[in-house]
């Protein structure tokens, strides 16, 4: 099973330790664009700042961040696990998993980033700023990062995907930068997060974004410390019945087609 999870915006910072070491991070296909983007990302915070908020999108609050960024090869290094931060995961609470659901979340679940292009929990990085979105000047020519990483993306991970499950828990933009196709495709499931309300009589449903990251996180978590690991997305769909989530799926109408699972709850929390 691979699990496919968006960054957070907001990163851990502190902590000590030896700084980055690009040749020690996983999926090695990806080392040359990670240099092209992480080389034109510090050139760009370490000139004019004003340009590189305007770039990156930052509001005078977070000016700070521009620094960040253009101390990146000398910065603190830290298990990407440690550094992403939010209600994602907050919910998957990666640090008091018990052992055996560690080890699987180390082995299945893969961070897209829009400067690292996807990373393993156990990769040691700075934190950054620098989303998926973002078209960096002397790379603007492919657009946002998200069509930058499409090439090295789909050279690297189908292979990472082996021959297992892929659940794909990334909002649009980090999608746009793999797409898995054919076989692959096949075994894919999307999920979305449905929060469904009586009224009038009538039920409703909604998308609400900051319950939708919390329910992914519990999911990916109660999937870990079940030790399930589904191999296609009929499979997942019956674990995560098995664990008390209610789940709407259909098959796709066509083969290579990925299945878009709806998970469907009663309260927000």
């Amino acid at each position: 099973m691979l699990v496919l999870l968006p960054p957070s915006e907001g990163k851990a910072a502190g902590g000590s330790g030896a700084p980055l070491e690009p040749e020690t991070l996983s999926l090695p296909g990806l080392a040359e664009a990670r240099a092209a983007v992480l080389a034109e990302l510090v050139e760009l915070c370490a000139g004019d700042e004003l340009k590189a908020r305007e770039v990156l999108g930052l509001s005078e609050g977070l000016r700070g961040e521009v620094a960040k960024n253009a101390g990146l090869r000398t910065a603190v290094a830290r298990p990407a696990g440690e550094i992403y931060t939010g209600v994602l995961y907050d919910a998957l609470g990666l640090a008091d998993l018990p052992a055996g659901a560690r080890a699987l979340a180390e082995r299945s679940l893969v961070v897209f980033s829009g400067l690292w292009g996807a990373v393993r929990v156990t990769d040691r990085i700075p934190s950054y700023r620098c989303s998926m979105g973002v078209k960096l000047p002397a790379l603007g020519a492919l657009g946002a990062l998200g069509a930058y990483w499409r090439e090295p993306m789909a050279a690297v991970m189908p292979a990472a995907a082996g021959d297992g499950l892929v659940l794909d828990l990334r909002s649009s933009a980090y999608g746009s930068a793999w797409k898995p196709k054919g076989e692959v495709a096949g075994r894919t499931a999307t999920v979305r997060v449905l929060h469904a309300q009586v009224v009038d009589g009538v039920e409703k449903r909604s998308v609400v974004s900051h319950f939708n990251k919390a329910t992914k996180g519990r999911l990916v978590r109660d999937l870990l410390v079940a030790g399930a690991v589904p191999s296609t997305p009929a499979d997942l769909v019956t674990a995560l019945r098995d664990l008390g989530y209610v789940v709407e799926a259909e098959a796709p109408a066509k083969p290579a087609k990925a299945w878009a699972l709806d998970v469907v709850v009663a309260q927000i929390h």
